[in-house]
């Protein structure tokens, strides 16, 4: 963290920054404050040169997309998007996201302040990045964004900010006409070979990760440089200093065959098998990166808007002056950390534009370079075809595929006198080389694949190259009475608001690496693409985007595609290459879904969701019901009559019953007409104007509901002399019962009015031959009634065949809101407390309890015949024996956090369990808990996309579970 510099926005949006948190190839972070709330807020801005090029633009907002959509847990939710501009202005328009602050610091620069992480950290690092990654791999899609870089730790475990190649860039560079050069980190085998990015891709790199994080290297770093792709191709890793314990599941994330590798769920499930949140409970940072937590906590607390944050900016003669003075003459009179300051390998003195430059010490200068870190010797490019470079012309592998490459010499004598415009690719100011690499040689600008994006105006007249990095200045203060902060662990210096230091030969040079913006060639790296805005015919440009990931060495990897992207087309491969095999479900991936059935987005939201004698999904909404087909996910008819319906029923075998707000119907399960239809004014003539509530409880033909209506009660004849009072309009509640088969009211009961406007909402929780157990919700009870509970909940019971109230009873010190069932043979299951507790229903006598977790409680328990599925609010999931309530198993759904206990769902064998919540889906074997796989549809990559906040549902029928989010439907196979 560091100050602001002068050129630095002040503001975004409702937002003030404080100081400058992390600088990344393109982007920088802010830690900023609301001046409204206090609320801190990490602000993401897009470099300028960048945002002003549209397919950055559109890729920028499509991450953030992301990010929001994977809220929760390990990702800090976006809680500001920023403003898309609604017409063009005269500069490139500010583009920025903002997330919660979390106190954290990136991986690289903890493993530089306390060596290597202890086995407990790197476990609870693993499984969190792999949860991560288990739900963007269960919508099908890559995350590419893994780099020590993107990946903090948190008191409480870490966090991802990456979600996209565009986040992980190590490198980004524009020029001129708007050309746009990213690069990424890692290689893997795969990309070597010139083969697609999968899944598996992201373990490989998670497998780098937390090698590095094992032991401050990566494990393909000793050799020639010539051989360092053979390397990563073909050799083993060197993981001798990972521990023992860590080393097999290391070695299986970088496997060489993508098929090998394991899913992202099996690793989070053998890191942790409690989940990261769970191992992570009571601490897990070594002490002196809590320290470092704490105080830089400490300190963004204290941080305070700049006193010229309201100032005009100065110019750059005025910076200059001002960066002079401050270094001078600034309030503390600290030298600058060695570790902060750029070394120049054509200089020993100081730079003359540099103000602040001083003598270099001897110590502060890095190690000497691997081998396999140096840039391979590029031919130069034929003199016909190039041009002298003069100052500001971006690198060679940064043109135009059809553009004459820039002619630069292959080695160049370090000088004092050296010319800033020497033809060199350079290296920027203000930051710190990796490895005291030098000046890199020219590099081939014949880079394997591009995508041709759409002739748009990318950058206004006269946008330059990104800019170097400005020179650092003075770090922040400590906060007062905050500890000092921990003497880094002896690795190669870097500077905390630059690039951290990047593992050995699996990195690429970024914008303040080796080589400034320039280093590095290029290996192919497939994008999705973003939404693409409608064409413009006015624009007359063509933008060209290359995304990469830079070679170890130097190398340039051949193979690969060409795919182009017209304005408001898709990415589509323009060579011959035969489609790829699918490939093999992975253990924890979820299988191939059967189909995908997504509701119209012209129609309201799904209301209800049922199937149909495994025939039909009958979905309804506030415009109408509607049917799709099981078998092949196509939507058969839709019928407004079932406008607002509840959950659809099978009336027989061949009638579809839909309760609406207004009548029963009866619908042909062929094309949704309506067969019969029942209003309620005509069913229940002796109740006018019965308003029904929500179904209760269903079984085979018949239907249990609550229904009110309001009466008017005369006030009794006056006393002589006295006033007569006004009639009471009086609500009167009725439970029923009713056969949807014969179309008729098999009885009713009068019960106690609910809360406003009167219908109680009742829920059957158990049916036995002679009765059957309900629950009223707690939210529907009246005043009185809460209170007369004191806190307990009840159970009625009423009769089978008459309806009549038959008893009351409470359980132990089961609540209002416990979840609560029963089964056929008289036992009662309530959360009581944390605990799971059964009771006799009869005589309320307490049978067994078992214990839940601290902080959480037991959602609505699931029966399967011998055994209870468990649920709690800590995303454990579990089995106990019905009889003696002894644990069979209990799961982590690897969510982290606290949330709502998923919902529970058993296929129609019985053999396999699927917990749904409001992040994921979770599948489990039922017998042993095994987890089989996880899924999550993270949405549309529309920018402009609404946010999906709904949970996720599932409903089974033969040898498939149908998974509902929102209007998203998927059918996936299951035991």
């Amino acid at each position: 963290m560091e100050a602001l510099r002068q050129d630095d926005p002040r503001r975004f949006g409702r937002f003030t920054a404080l100081a400058r948190f992390h600088e990344g190839a393109s982007a920088v972070r802010y830690v900023a404050r609301d001046a409204a709330t206090g609320e801190v807020v990490l602000v993401t801005a897009a470099r300028p040169q960048l945002a002003a090029v549209p397919v950055f633009s559109r890729r920028f907002r499509a991450e953030a997309r992301t990010a929001e959509r994977l809220a929760g847990g390990w990702v800090s939710p976006p809680v500001d998007l920023g403003e898309e501009p609604e017409a063009p202005a005269d500069g490139p328009e500010p583009l920025w996201t903002a997330a919660a602050y979390v106190p954290a610091l990136p991986l690289a620069e903890a493993v530089a302040i306390a060596g290597p992480l202890p086995e407990r950290a790197l476990r609870i690092l693993g499984a969190g990045i792999a949860e991560i990654l288990s739900r963007v791999h269960a919508s099908g899609s890559v995350l590419q964004g893994l780099a020590p870089g993107t990946v903090l730790l948190a008191a409480d475990g870490p966090r991802l900010t990456a979600f996209g190649p565009l986040g992980a860039a190590a490198s980004a560079e524009v020029g001129p006409g708007g050309q746009l050069s990213v690069r990424l980190g890692y290689l893997t085998p795969e990309q070597i070979e010139g083969k697609e990015v999968s899944a598996a891709s992201d373990l490989f790199v998670l497998g780098l990760l937390l090698a590095y994080a094992a032991t401050g290297t990566t494990p393909f770093t000793e050799g020639p440089a010539e051989e360092a792709a053979r390397r990563i191709a073909e050799d083993e890793p060197e993981l001798d200093a990972v521990p023992d314990p860590l080393r097999e599941l290391i070695a299986s994330c970088l496997a060489k065959d993508p098929a090998e590798r394991p899913a992202a769920g099996t690793v989070a499930a053998e890191l942790a098998l409690e989940g990261a949140a769970g191992l992570a409970r009571g601490g897990w940072l070594p002490e002196r990166l809590a320290a470092a937590v704490t105080d830089q906590e400490a300190r963004v607390l204290a941080l305070e808007p700049p006193e010229d944050d309201t100032e005009p900016e100065a110019g750059p003669t005025e910076a200059a002056e001002a960066g002079a003075g401050a270094a001078e003459s600034g309030p503390e009179e600290t030298p600058e950390p060695e570790d902060a300051r750029p070394e120049d390998p054509r200089t020993d003195g100081a730079r003359p534009e540099d103000p602040r430059a001083v003598p270099e010490p001897q110590d502060a200068r890095t190690a000497p370079e691997p081998a396999d870190a140096r840039p391979l010797p590029v031919p130069p490019a034929d003199a016909s075809q190039t041009n002298a470079s003069p100052a500001g012309t971006p690198p060679a592998d940064a043109s135009p595929v059809n553009a004459p490459a820039s002619q630069a010499p292959t080695a160049a004598p370090a000088s004092a006198s050296a010319p800033a415009s020497d033809g060199d690719i350079g290296e920027d100011r203000g930051t710190t080389r990796f490895l005291n690499t030098g000046p890199r040689p020219p590099q081939s600008d014949r880079p394997t694949t591009q995508l041709a994006l759409p002739h748009e105006l990318t950058a206004p007249p006269g946008a330059a190259l990104v800019p170097a990095a400005h020179p650092m200045p003075p770090a922040l203060p400590a906060a007062p009475g905050t500890p000092q902060q921990p003497q880094p662990h002896q690795q190669p210096s870097h500077t905390q608001g630059g690039p951290a230091p990047y593992p050995a030969a699996a990195l690429p040079a970024g914008p303040a690496g080796p080589g400034g913006p320039g280093g590095g060639p290029m290996v192919s790296l497939p994008l999705p693409p973003a939404p693409a805005p409608a064409p413009d015919p006015g624009a007359s440009r063509r933008t060209l985007l290359t995304i990469a990931a830079a070679a170890v060495g130097g190398l340039v990897v051949g193979g690969g595609s060409v795919a182009a992207l017209g304005s408001g087309d898709t990415a589509a491969a323009t060579d011959d290459k035969p489609a790829p095999k699918p490939r093999r479900t992975l253990p924890g991936q979820a299988p191939e879904p059967r189909w995908i059935y997504a509701h119209p987005a012209s129609e309201s939201s799904p209301l209800t969701t049922a199937v149909w004698r495994d025939k039909l999904l009958v979905v309804t909404s506030e415009s109408q019901a509607s049917a799709v087909d099981l078998r092949t996910g196509k939507r058969l008819w839709q019928r407004a009559d079932g406008a607002k319906g509840q959950a659809a029923l099978a009336a027989g075998d061949d009638l579809v019953f839909v309760a609406s707000p207004t009548e029963f119907l009866w619908l042909s399960p062929k094309n949704g007409k309506v067969v019969h239809r029942v209003r309620y004014t005509e069913a229940f003539t002796d109740l006018p104007g019965l308003t029904v509530g929500r179904l209760a409880g269903s079984s085979g033909p018949v239907i249990w509901f609550t229904g009110s209506h309001t009466v008017t009660v005369k006030a009794p004849k006056p006393k002589k002399g006295k006033k007569k009072e006004k009639d009471k309009e009086v609500v009167q509640a009725h439970f029923f019962a009713y056969d949807i088969v014969q179309r008729k009211e098999l009885w009713r009961t009068s019960v106690p009015a609910g809360r406003s406007p009167g219908t109680p909402a009742y829920r059957v929780v158990a049916e036995r031959s002679a009765d059957v157990l309900v629950r009223q919700d707690a939210v529907s009870l009246t005043a009185a009634e809460v209170k007369a509970a004191k806190g307990k909940g009840s159970v009625r019971s009423f009769d089978q065949k008459t309806g009549k109230l038959l008893w009351t009873k409470k359980y132990g010190a089961a609540s209002l809101e416990a979840a609560t069932t029963g089964d056929e043979d008289g036992a009662l299951y309530a959360a009581v407390g944390k605990d799971l507790q059964a009771f006799e229903a009869d005589t309320t006598k307490p049978l067994w309890r078992v214990e839940g977790s601290d902080g959480s409680w037991f959602g609505t328990p699931l029966i399967a015949g011998p055994l209870i599925h468990t649920t709690e609010r800590s995303r454990l999931v579990g089995a106990v024996e019905r009889e003696s309530g002894r644990l069979v198993w209990r799961r982590s759904t690897e969510v982290p956090g606290i949330g709502n206990a998923p919902s529970l769902t058993l296929s129609s064998s019985e053999k396999t369990l699927i917990a749904a919540d409001a992040i994921q889906v979770t599948v489990f074997s039922a017998a042993d808990g095994e987890r089989l796989w996880k899924f999550q549809d993270i949405g549309s990559a529309d920018p402009k996309g609404a946010t999906v906040s709904a949970p996720y549902r599932a409903l089974t029928f033969g040898e498939t579970v149908v998974v509902q989010r929102d209007r998203s439907f998927y059918a996936f196979p299951v035991a």
